[in-house]
């Protein structure tokens, strides 16, 4: 499936921001993992939101705390469009395109989460992220 989600970052405030949204929004936690129950334990605070996702309305809205060092979050830099699909051919060629004249943050590559993944700040600085989710039984024996 082919769609664009929003994506916040949130510097270690993730869990008092999605409390905030379930209440003043009326949210629902579809999805939240921590650090320490992933393969990133010990990488960043245990207790720290790896990922999130909500339900608002007939909308999703993905978060989690900002692990990088190499890329801060600041105010203005810190939501991205999130595309998923399961296509890993047209998210490269989509990905490569994005990228002409803007900023690779982190190139297309294998992560525990995804057959592909990788982020870019596009020619406008827009923050984009590419997901391409790993074949189910892949995806839960990585994430078991």
């Amino acid at each position: 499936m082919f769609g664009v989600k929003p994506y916040i970052s949130f510097k270690g405030n993730c869990e008092e921001a999605i409390n905030f949204y379930k209440e003043a929004l009326g949210a629902e936690v579809l999805f939240m993992g921590r650090v320490g129950d992933s393969p990133m334990k010990g990488k960043a605070s245990d207790d720290a939101i790896m990922h999130c996702t909500l339900k608002i309305g007939d909308t999703h809205l993905m978060a989690c705390d900002n692990m990088s060092p190499d890329h801060p979050v600041n105010i203005g830099n810190n939501i991205s469009l999130a595309i998923g699909t399961s296509d890993m051919a047209s998210a490269e060629t989509s990905f490569n395109k994005m990228a002409e004249g803007g900023t690779v943050l982190m190139p297309m590559q294998e992560t525990f989460w995804a057959e592909r993944f990788g982020m870019l700040t596009d020619k406008f600085g827009i923050n984009w992220m590419f997901n391409v989710d790993k074949p189910e039984s892949d995806h839960a024996k990585a994430t078991a």
